[in-house]
């Protein structure tokens, strides 16, 4: 696919890889529609891109379908199609499972699988307007080799991997491509949650630039999928044919005396945390079926909006 001259968007363009993903498709001649929950990143982020008219700022939360289906009527109405549609945006929980929360749970779901599955819906028309077009969802190695302590962070991008490789069989026939890009750990605001498990567990970091350089050739090259290069990709290997071997090494990093100490740290907090929660459950005396009920409030369903 030539690049020059085609619009894409690009999901969690505020920061990160989505940040640096922005910045190469503008060096490369593209209008870039930016995604991002807040203004402010997003304004940064075009203040660091190649000036161009056809840029496009787009505020809102993709895992709330009024903004979905917002993006969606104000890209039809700005551009009439769409080039490129990139799933970047995404969020990592780290830790133990044991100390992971239903409400991390089910945001990490929300953001990582349903939201570029359900953004990718809305945006088949445009992208079917356009063809030979492309989908491009951003995963990680962790879709490959299944990391302890990045347990739902994975089972995440496994699903991204596998909604990658079925749409591509769906779409083929209409002209539609998809590219699922998995790179190693990245130097972004995401990776300073895990900064202590970096050494212990042998990690090696990218810099966001380089991963979008990497992303984009292989858009160019159509494509279907971008994995970092290095030693990673005999370990993907290594994982599909002898697990086994890919489980002594992680055993291995586990008994690290710094991985335990971290893990004996997560484990007291979550028992705090729970010890402050059941205090404050509900007032002495009162039995748990006795305590007060309490309707959900409705959600304000907020439509994307030019930032």
């Amino acid at each position: 696919m030539q690049l020059e001259g085609k619009r894409t968007l690009i999901t969690g363009a505020g920061s990160g890889i989505g940040r640096a993903l922005a910045i190469e498709a503008s060096r490369l001649g593209m209008a870039v529609a930016l995604c991002g929950r807040r203004p402010e990143p997003l304004y940064e982020t075009l203040a660091e891109m190649t000036p161009s008219g056809r840029h496009l700022r787009l505020r809102g939360d993709i895992t709330n379908a009024a903004v979905r289906r917002g993006m969606r009527d104000f890209l039809w109405r700005q551009w009439g199609g769409l080039d490129v549609l990139v799933n970047n945006a995404g969020v990592v929980p780290v830790g133990p499972l044991a100390c992971t929360t239903d409400a991390e749970l089910e945001q990490v779901m929300a953001t990582n699988v349903v939201a570029p599955m359900a953004l990718t819906r809305e945006l088949l028309p445009l992208l079917r307007r356009t063809v030979p077009s492309r989908v491009v969802n951003v995963g990680s190695m962790f879709g490959d080799i299944p990391y302890p302590l990045f347990a739902a962070y994975s089972a995440s991008k496994f699903a991204l991997r596998g909604l990658s490789g079925a749409l591509r069989r769906e779409l083929r026939p209409y002209g539609v491509g998809v590219t699922y890009a998995a790179p190693r750990a990245t130097r972004t605001s995401a990776a300073q949650g895990f900064d202590s498990l970096v050494a212990p567990m042998q990690m090696r970091l990218d810099e966001p630039a380089r991963v979008a350089a990497h992303i984009w050739r292989s858009v160019m090259k159509d494509q279907d999928s971008a994995y970092a290069k290095g030693p990673e990709r005999l370990f993907v290997l290594m994982q599909r044919l002898l697990p086994r071997v890919i489980d002594r090494a992680v055993d291995a990093q586990m008994a690290d005396p710094r991985v335990r100490d971290y893990l004996g740290q997560r484990y007291e907090a979550a028992r705090a945390r729970a010890g402050d929660q059941q205090s404050n459950a509900r007032p002495a005396g009162i039995p748990r079926s006795m305590g007060p009920v309490r309707t959900p409030r409705p959600m304000r369903a907020e439509a994307a909006q030019p930032a």
